[in-house]
């Protein structure tokens, strides 16, 4: 029961921060959703760093779980990813739909190879 008051606590910490990321970070002109994807690969970052650390220090599974499923979770926005690029397809804007796709993935994936070389 005890990890569910920790995603809870946790979640709602990291749905205001992406919030009030999301409301600092200027939009593009043409629609691509920066904001977005600065979150998600800051999120992919701070999650592979928890990994990294857990494993090289023994975290508390507590501690894991409030930050990585709660915080983490509650910032990371894989849903809106998901309609902003449907969005971006549906406004027959098919290259900044690829871009974003792609960078999302490459750089969701680097920033956790990052995190993971730095604890190291």
């Amino acid at each position: 029961m005890i990890n569910v008051v920790l995603v809870a606590i946790g979640g709602a910490l990291g749905a205001v921060l992406r919030y009030i990321i999301s409301i600092q970070v200027t939009p593009t002109q043409n629609g691509f959703p920066l904001a977005t994807l600065l979150i998600n690969v800051l999120g992919a970052f701070l999650i592979g760093l928890l990994s990294a650390l857990s494993l090289k220090f023994g975290l508390d599974s507590r501690l894991v779980t409030l930050l990585q499923t709660g915080v983490l979770g509650g910032f990371t926005t894989f849903s809106t990813f998901a309609l902003e690029t449907v969005s971006l397809i549906e406004g027959d804007k098919w290259p900044l739909a690829l871009l974003y796709m792609v960078l999302s993935l490459v750089l969701s994936i680097v920033a956790v190879i990052i995190s993971h070389v730095l604890i190291k």
